[in-house]
């Protein structure tokens, strides 16, 4: 504000003092009029930034941004249009979240339904908007030396421990039309999500092991499930203290009760969560131990109503954020093939989570202190 007597200030222009600043009697009883007239609003403020700072002191968490509405689908590959096997990571140094998927050869003409799930990459897709969206970024690059040309990668898992980030993915060393070659898993390191060095082949029970599913538990041990397909697609398991070297532990009774492939474990309510894909749906486990496990249920066995959701769910895995849990799947064993979102409820009386695949879904998945354990351990 000009502060000069010249008559034309800018209080003047608003007609608040008069035209004459003559007079300094008349001067301050502007001025009181002015105090009185502002004041309410002035003390406001002042009410409003005192409480700011008292919220900031005391620690008060500020409440998370909004919900956005998913997309339905939640993605589509645009390259080969047979994204499955989802896996999700939150990126610090992007700042975004990483999904990563197989990518079947949906789009390509000419080949069978078993040939088109052979010789595929692993997409990559990211999302800055809580995982509301998501956008194709590039393939990953896997380097492993003893690759043969025409190779196929399937299901990879990834997690993060001090800074490094590990992938397990499977590995079968060609194309083919059957089942009945071999299959392994390996693990991969990564610092930028992007560029994936070979570290080992695991050794496990068979030459036929795939789909890895991997959890840190309280005491520091990473367990890794995964389907042995020599065994009648069991659930075996292995446990680890660096991500480096396993002991396999074999067959895990209450997870084998039937064939099933793509475990995914997580703890959330006080329990951990176990889901398998059994073909007709995701069998659904519970345990308190991760040792011990109860089959309680099956989620995605009809299917859904909504766009690229009608069939059954397949291959999941679960992000926790903000004490809500989301479950990520894929529709179409065929071709094409799409990725969607559910979140999960946990129903307190019968001790089972529920999802509703067919209500919109609101998301916004905030970034978490640890990538991985914090987005699979609550």
């Amino acid at each position: 504000m000009n502060n000069t007597d010249d008559g034309n200030n800018f209080m003047d222009r608003d007609g608040i003092f008069g035209i004459s600043n003559s007079s300094n009697q008349i001067e301050m009883k502007n001025t009181r009029h002015l105090m009185k007239r502002f004041y309410p609003l002035y003390a406001a403020v002042i009410l409003l930034a005192g409480c700011s700072g008292l919220s900031q002191m005391s620690g008060t968490a500020a409440a998370p941004p909004p919900d956005k509405l998913a997309s339905k689908p939640l993605y589509r590959d645009p390259i080969m249009d047979g994204a499955t096997d989802p896996t999700v990571i939150w990126s610090p140094a992007d700042k975004k979240w990483f999904m990563f998927y197989t990518s079947r050869r949906s789009n390509v003409p000419g080949l069978g339904g078993i040939e088109s799930i052979h010789g595929t990459p692993i997409g990559i897709a990211t999302s800055e908007d809580g995982g509301a969206t998501w956008k194709y970024l590039r393939d990953a690059n896997i380097i492993y030396p003893d690759a043969v040309t025409n190779k196929t990668y399937w299901a990879p898992v990834v997690v993060e421990h001090a800074g490094l980030f590990h992938m397990y993915l499977v590995y079968v060393p060609g194309i083919f039309d059957s089942w009945s070659h071999p299959r392994f898993i390996l693990h991969l390191t990564s610092k930028d999500l992007i560029n994936w060095q070979y570290e080992s082949t695991l050794a496990l029970s068979h030459p036929k092991v795939i789909d890895a599913g991997v959890l840190r538990l309280p005491d520091g041990t990473w367990r890794l499930w995964y389907k042995d397909e020599a065994t009648g697609s069991s659930c075996n398991y292995a446990d680890s203290t660096d991500l480096y070297h396993w002991t396999d532990h074999g067959r895990v009774p209450g997870l084998s009760d039937r064939g099933g492939e793509a475990p995914v474990a997580f703890h959330w309510q006080g329990h951990y969560w176990l889901f398998r894909d059994i073909g007709r749906g995701l069998a659904l486990y519970r345990s308190d131990d991760a040792l011990d496990w109860s089959r309680v249920g099956t989620l995605l066995a009809d299917s859904g109503t909504g766009p690229d959701d009608t069939g059954v769910g397949h291959h999941s895995d679960v992000i926790i954020s903000n004490d809500r849990a989301y479950m990520f799947y894929f529709v179409g064993r065929g071709r094409p093939s799409s990725i969607q979102v559910v979140e999960l409820k946990f129903d307190a009386t019968n001790k089972v989570l529920t999802a509703d695949r067919n209500a919109p879904t609101m998301i916004n998945l905030q970034p978490p202190k640890e990538p991985e354990t914090q987005s699979k351990f609550n």
